[in-house]
Order: C-alpha cells, then sequence, then structure tokens
C-alpha cells in the first residue's frame, strides 16, 4: 500500500464547473512560498519567497512557518515562526492573503515543477484577466499576408498546427505555406515548434528548423512562414517574474482575509478512514481572498507644506544681498 501523501488545494473564487486548482506530492518536505523553487509556489506579493515548509511526520505532515513577513496560519490561529504544527486532513491555512486547504490522500503521481510553475501562471493569468488584461499565451502573426492573426496556447502539452490546409488551428494564406506548416506546443513557460515536412520550410531566427523535431522557441525569437513573421508572448510570464522580483506587501493588523467558499471536488480522495476530522462549513463567507496581480507603482500624493524650511531662509537672505548690492551701485552712480 501506498504511503499517504498531501494534495493542496488554492483556494480561490471560481466558476462551479472548475475544478479547484490544486497539486499533489508524495515528498518528504515541501516549500510554500512566492519564489522560484517552492514545491508550491503562490505568485502573490503578501507570500514571503520562502514562507512555510511542510514536513513529512510518519502518516502525516508538520506545518512549519519560516519566518515570514505576514504569517502563516492555521485555521486562524497565527504559527509561531519555526514552531511545527502538526497537521490533519482538510485543514485550511493561511500564507499572506491566500488560502490553502490540505487533504491527506494516497497519491497517485506526485506534481513535477512543471505543473507547479503551470499552476503560478494560470493563478497570474486569472489575476490579470479580472483586471480587463488579455494575459494568456499567445503566437502573433506580426506581419506578412496574415499580420495581425493570433492563436491563443491555452492548453498546456496540447499541440496546435499552422497551415493553409483545413481542419488546422491557425489558418494561413501565405501561398509558401504547407497544408500543416508547423505544430506548436506550450509546456508551462517553454514553447517548442516541429516543422512537419513543410514543402518550402520554416525558418526561426534565420536558420531553417529541421523537419520532424520538437525545437525550442524562446520568447523574441521570429519563426518565419514565407512573408509571415510570428512571434509567441505571455503576459502572465512576465507578471510572474515581476512578481518574484517584488518586496513582501505587509498586510495591515486589522486586516480580515476569509477563505473562499468549500472548495470540496467529487474527484479527490476523501479524508482517511477513521479520520475525526469535523465536516467543512458549507457556508461561504462573505469576502474571498483572490491571488493578487502584479504591484503596480502607485503615485503618492504630496502633502502640502507648512512654515517656513531651510531652503526657504537661504532664497529670502539671497533676495536680500542681491537688493542691498543694487542700492549700494545706485548710491556710487548718483552720488
Amino acid at each position: 500500500m501506498r504511503p499517504m501523501g498531501l494534495t493542496v488545494l488554492v483556494l480561490t473564487e471560481r466558476d462551479a464547473q472548475d475544478a479547484p486548482h490544486s497539486l499533489a506530492f508524495d515528498a518528504p518536505r515541501l516549500v510554500i512560498g512566492r519564489g522560484e523553487g517552492c514545491e508550491v509556489r503562490l505568485p502573490d506579493p503578501s507570500v514571503s519567497a520562502r514562507h512555510a515548509t511542510l514536513r513529512q511526520h510518519g502518516g502525516s505532515y508538520l506545518l512549519v512557518d519560516e519566518g515570514s513577513t505576514n504569517g502563516t496560519y492555521l485555521g486562524d490561529v497565527r504559527l509561531s515562526p519555526h514552531a511545527p504544527r502538526i497537521l490533519t486532513s482538510g485543514d485550511r491555512v493561511r500564507v499572506g492573503r491566500v488560502w490553502l486547504e490540505l487533504r491527506l490522500t494516497v497519491v497517485p503521481q506526485s506534481s513535477s515543477p512543471q505543473d507547479t510553475r503551470e499552476l503560478a501562471l494560470q493563478l497570474v493569468q486569472r489575476a490579470l484577466e479580472a483586471q480587463g488584461e488579455d494575459a494568456g499565451p499567445r503566437v502573433v502573426v506580426a506581419s506578412g499576408p496574415d499580420a495581425g492573426k493570433q492563436l491563443p496556447l491555452l492548453q498546456p502539452g496540447v499541440p496546435v498546427v499552422l497551415g493553409r490546409g483545413h481542419g488546422v488551428d491557425l489558418a494561413l494564406d501565405e501561398p509558401d505555406a504547407s497544408r500543416r506548416h508547423v505544430q506548436i506546443t506550450r509546456k508551462a513557460d517553454q514553447v517548442w515548434v516541429r516543422d512537419l515536412g513543410s514543402k518550402n520550410g520554416t525558418l526561426l531566427q534565420g536558420r531553417r528548423l529541421p523537419p520532424e523535431r520538437d525545437i525550442p522557441w524562446r520568447a523574441g525569437e521570429e519563426l518565419r512562414i514565407g512573408q509571415d513573421a510570428l512571434f509567441h508572448e505571455h503576459p502572465a510570464l512576465a507578471a510572474l517574474a515581476e512578481l518574484e522580483r517584488s518586496a513582501d506587501e505587509p498586510i495591515p493588523e486589522e486586516a480580515v482575509i476569509q477563505a473562499p467558499a468549500d472548495a470540496s471536488d467529487p474527484g479527490l480522495s476523501p479524508p482517511p478512514e477513521g479520520s475525526t476530522q469535523e465536516p467543512l462549513s458549507p457556508e461561504p463567507p462573505p469576502t474571498p481572498a483572490p491571488i493578487a496581480a502584479p504591484p503596480r507603482a502607485v503615485a503618492r500624493a504630496v502633502p502640502p507644506r507648512t512654515g517656513w524650511g531651510a531652503s526657504d531662509v537661504l532664497v529670502v537672505l539671497l533676495a536680500i544681498g542681491v537688493l542691498s548690492l543694487s542700492l549700494g551701485g545706485l548710491w556710487f552712480v548718483f552720488r
């Protein structure tokens, strides 16, 4: 029998048909934080780069705050830094302003670093789209007969095909394009391109692609099909990098951060038999805790000046000196 692992659900407001954002692990130690390399990466400025850890302890896990700026909460109780607390299946944990639900489950396959990064990108993309920004990954035709056309790369790991034929994902009018010219696949923040044996070939940064081989296509590189120049962009990826570089955002002590509604999902394993876990309240709290969008520069109001400063006194003295010299000059001329 496989040992118990841990499923981590990120609690955000979501549509009823959407599955909750989740990752599953059977590792002995997991890091929760905003920085790259964390097993549970939460792109919110209230989360420290290395916020908390989860440590396997027998058939359960321990939760440890790693000296974070805004603290780690087990329910409503703030944990003391570096003081472990044992978890039970179904516990809700808050790191910064982000709520998680932790479930002890049998994990058939542990999430990969690529899964972690993909989840972080999805969370950032959703936050940006909530602000009215189009943040999804896409291929854009910058110039040529098909200039202005775009193709979203929505599903990671699912290839899309460009060409002049029917049934392709992006139909091209470029006469040198083959019916099925290239295949493009996104995996988290990486994009791969494959020439499908096209008649006139495909150029990447001026070099012809070998047929039927996946080649990495980096951001900013030009992919050329005939006269069509294509690029790919991912606004959420740039925002994720910005979040990683930003300083921790302190949460005011008086702030009340409530968890979103129950994230129960029948597709996830229930708590183990014999668990004494109390059922979670079905009543949704009034205010969800979203993933925040990347910080933007905020103009700060300049308070009005009152009283005389040192610079004011200096200006007045200079003015008096100039006036005195002028009067002295006039007296010398007309005496």
